[in-house]
């Protein structure tokens, strides 16, 4: 009996190890992996949820520093703590090739592109779609494939193009010209704008063809294309669902404020909320699993540290008085001092100053309430042993220390003009309430708990503008313009005045910290101009750190050193001015 076992057992691992190739091939039945994904509907809903997260980590999460360096380095804002790589106060050291900083961008932006040729991929081939879903499928894989080649293009110039699913690595990349890039970003673009849901068809956060055609206009001004620019951006201007918000609305409306200050308030971001003039909003949802933030701890991967980097720290603005140095202001307190603020990103003067001159007082965008210049004392033995109820940084008390040599004529670290839109003055969350009473905050506090504009329609108004100009067609471009500028109750600008630089002054305006700015100026070349014309901080050699100042060189990033050296089966050639 056990000698016919044997020979069984024998008989069987013979006919086993004569199909070695089918043994060794792996089946997977209970558990996910390349191929026994992308078969249903709902496989493919993951994978473009994935790339909705990873847009979301690019330009807003990951860490509290990389998502701001579309905005540090600009004509926005300086570095409170200056000499810092991290926050470009240091140019020499944040662009060198070995940097984070376009490491960082580089990864994850090929990341989007290779997650997004997949589901492209996969989609043609899915027998288990209609072949109106593996459009729709082909289509948003399209559209953040495009998204990410346009980002590319304007931070580095040309990079290498991939279309199609890798299997296995790849070392022999090479550069395609930034026009061949883009050109790739348009084919995409207009062909998820051809093919994608109309707005009102989709759910709150999700793309939509006037997502598509937006940014498809943008990327034909990159190209030079103005007319084209015009009827991408007329397409969603003339949509019925699309308009300024003209009135007041959503969760705060009752408050005192204005139809701008709405636009930024918890909850009111969404078409759900009332809000016709958000055309893409990417969506957070606080202390949800994937939701994107958390107030349970400063740290968390994801958080979007407007409120931290861009209001001032006020806990350290003080005034001798009596022999005594004290605080106008508690500190964090989620009022109009800003929360748990600690000043690293200081408005430049020319942000806070220069381009409300011509309306100072009647373009609502200025206003106190949008932006802060009035700081409400509310700390009360200050208020008894001063009298003083208000600190006015335009007429501020004789001795107030506001750091950065405790001037009072450069905005310090501790005090200067701030964007409401970067907190939640009276309606944080009230997790991060130490005592919600006295608005007191968690020293966790500094996040920006409110879902972000990644295409609002008034700056689709300002990219038609900006064809316009072109185009050689003042009086059109006037004309879009003061439809943004009316909203905000601005003086109507001249056609004879408006110009690029004028176009950029009212994208401050009107977008300041939610623009990622520093596309905008890398895109139309503009981005040295400007830091030397508005930005002091960063052009000066000695303030900016590393004894250079702004070059012209970092109009592009460098390559990253790792890409080119990981690519070393071809010449990955780097951008002029890099060692």
């Amino acid at each position: 009996m056990k000698m016919k076992k044997i020979i069984y057992l024998f008989v069987a691992l013979s006919l086993i190890s004569c199909n070695e190739n089918s043994f060794l091939q792996e089946k997977p039945k209970d558990f996910m992996s390349s191929d026994n994904s992308f078969i249903t509907e709902t496989d493919f809903n993951m994978s473009v949820n994935n790339l909705y997260n990873l847009i979301r980590i690019e330009f807003y999460g990951f860490d509290e520093n990389k998502p701001m360096d579309y905005i540090y380095g600009t004509d926005l804002v300086y570095d409170g703590e200056p000499g810092t790589a991290n926050r470009h106060g240091n140019m020499l050291a944040a662009y060198n090739p070995t940097s984070s900083i376009p490491r960082h961008h580089w990864d994850a932006l090929y990341k989007i592109i290779a997650d997004a040729n997949t589901v492209i991929a996969r989609s043609k081939n899915a027998t288990a779609l209609s072949d109106d879903l593996k459009t729709k499928f082909e289509a948003k894989g399209r559209f953040f494939r495009g998204m990410a080649y346009r980002t590319l293009a304007y931070l580095y110039g040309g990079v290498p193009i991939e279309l199609e699913e890798v299997a296995s690595p790849k070392n022999n990349y090479t550069r395609a010209s930034k026009e061949q890039v883009l050109a790739q970003a348009e084919q995409d673009v207009l062909f998820a704008a051809q093919h994608l849901s109309d707005i009102k068809a989709v759910r709150d956060g999700e793309i939509s063809s006037s997502a598509a055609y937006h940014l498809l206009s943008e990327i034909y001004l990159a190209e030079g294309k103005n007319r084209e620019a015009v009827d991408a951006a007329t397409m969603v201007i003339d949509h019925p669902a699309l308009s300024l918000m003209q009135k007041r609305f959503g969760s705060r409306m009752n408050e005192q404020g204005d139809v701008y200050w709405d636009l930024f308030r918890r909850k009111n971001q969404n078409r759900s909320a009332g809000n016709t003039e958000g055309i893409w909003v990417v969506q957070f949802e606080t202390d949800v699993p994937g939701g994107g933030s958390s107030t349970a701890t400063l740290k968390a991967t994801g958080n979007y540290m407007l409120e931290r980097h861009f209001v001032p720290m006020t806990r350290d603005v003080k005034l001798t008085v009596n022999g005594k140095k004290l605080s106008p202001f508690n500190w964090p307190i989620g009022d109009y001092t800003g929360g748990r603020g600690i000043g690293w990103g200081i408005s430049t003067t020319y942000f806070s100053n220069k381009i409300w001159e011509d309306d100072f007082k009647g373009d609502i965008r200025n206003s106190n309430y949008n932006f802060v210049r009035k700081f409400p004392v509310n700390n009360s033995s200050f208020k008894a042993a001063t009298g003083i109820d208000t600190i006015d940084i335009d007429n501020p008390p004789s001795g107030l220390i506001v750091g950065l040599g405790n001037s009072t004529e450069t905005p310090g670290r501790y005090l200067f003009a701030y964007q409401t839109k970067a907190t939640t003055p009276f309606n944080h969350p009230m997790e991060l309430y130490q005592n919600a009473s006295s608005l007191l905050l968690k020293s966790i506090a500094g996040t920006t708990y409110v879902d972000q504009y990644m295409f609002r329609l008034s700056e689709t108004y300002l990219l038609r503008a900006e064809a316009y100009i072109g185009l050689g067609d003042k009086d059109k471009a006037a004309a879009d313009i003061n439809v943004v500028r009316a909203r905000a109750h601005a003086k109507l600008v001249d056609a004879s005045k408006v110009d690029i630089d004028y176009l950029l002054d009212e994208r401050m305006r009107e977008l300041g910290i939610e623009e990622k700015r520093r596309l905008t100026l890398m895109r139309m070349g503009k981005l040295y101009d400007r830091v030397m014309k508005c930005n002091p901080y960063y052009a000066n050699p000695k303030t900016n750190g590393d004894g250079l100042g702004m070059q012209k060189t970092y109009e592009l990033w460098p390559i990253p050193q790792s890409a080119i050296e990981a690519n070393n089966g071809a010449v990955l050639e780097q951008n002029p001015g890099y060692k």
